[in-house]
């Protein structure tokens, strides 16, 4: 029962810090649209602690994510929309619906099985939505790689899809000459949708390799991070900044960085 007495405690507080009278008066004033980009960023700080594998930071960081669901279930219900027990029910009875395997059918267990069950189960959810379209309910909400690679999904499951990843690369060599020749020829506005075409394409090439592009990129900025900061390292022992040295130094560094990483391996 300890769950359902924090669960109740943090409702409650919710509910007292959104009282107009003698609640917290910036909890108070906000909105739907004013909390949705720090669930967003809360969602982020989840992922981060999962990935330093900061295991002592992730209660904090799931508690600040349920906060946010707590939020917005309070304002609606203030709204006379729903409530959280509202929300509660609703992701219940779907995982029970997308899981007949275990709650009803305990014999449709094949990996198989389940992905005919889940996809079947949205689909289900899609009509229900009026969402008839192949692409309709991908969040526009989604960080664009995400988003991208959902699209893509979405459209694969009807054979909307090359078959192989030789044809994507070919694809890919077509959309950088179209992004260079855009660039020396074209408005940067059209250089923004060659580019734009690229990084799709890129997405796609994820996808054919088994490759996350999200998780690559955030992998490559944390190299970046890494690797820059080496830099700094080494110029502050001759008391600079890299304000105060130049590229070529810098550069020299990086490789530096690159063999002492590869060397560590």
């Amino acid at each position: 029962m300890r769950a359902e007495t924090e669960m109740r405690r943090l409702l409650d507080i919710m509910a007292a810090l959104r009282n107009p009278e003698t609640g917290c008066a910036w909890d108070v004033e906000q909105t739907f649209a004013t909390i949705a980009p720090y669930t967003i960023e809360e969602a982020y700080e989840v992922a981060d602690a999962i990935e330093r594998k900061a295991w002592d930071d992730l209660p904090g960081e799931l508690g600040d994510l349920l906060l946010q669901t707590v939020f917005h279930a309070r304002m609606a219900e203030e709204g006379g929309l729903f409530e959280f027990a509202d929300v509660a029910r609703s992701i219940s009875d779907k995982m029970i619906a997308r899981h007949p395997h275990v709650f009803a059918n305990p014999e449709a267990r094949t990996p198989q099985q389940q992905d005919v069950n889940w996809e079947a189960a949205k689909a289900a959810e899609r009509a229900r939505r009026n969402e008839g379209r192949v692409l309709d309910g991908v969040a526009l909400a989604l960080p664009a790689l995400t988003r991208a690679v959902k699209l893509q999904n979405r459209a694969a499951r009807v054979g909307f899809d090359w078959p192989s990843t030789t044809q994507v690369l070919d694809k890919l060599t077509e959309e950088v000459g179209e992004l260079v020749e855009a660039h020396e020829t074209l408005t940067h506005d059209k250089v923004t949708e060659e580019f734009g075409d690229l990084l799709f394409v890129m997405v796609n090439l994820a996808r054919h390799m088994k490759v996350d592009p999200e998780a690559a990129l955030r992998m490559t900025n944390e190299k970046f991070i890494r690797r820059f900061r080496f830099i700094e390292d080494r110029l502050a022992e001759d008391r600079r900044t890299p304000a105060e040295s130049d590229l070529k130094e810098m550069d020299d560094l990086w490789n530096r960085a690159k063999l002492a990483e590869n060397d560590a391996l």
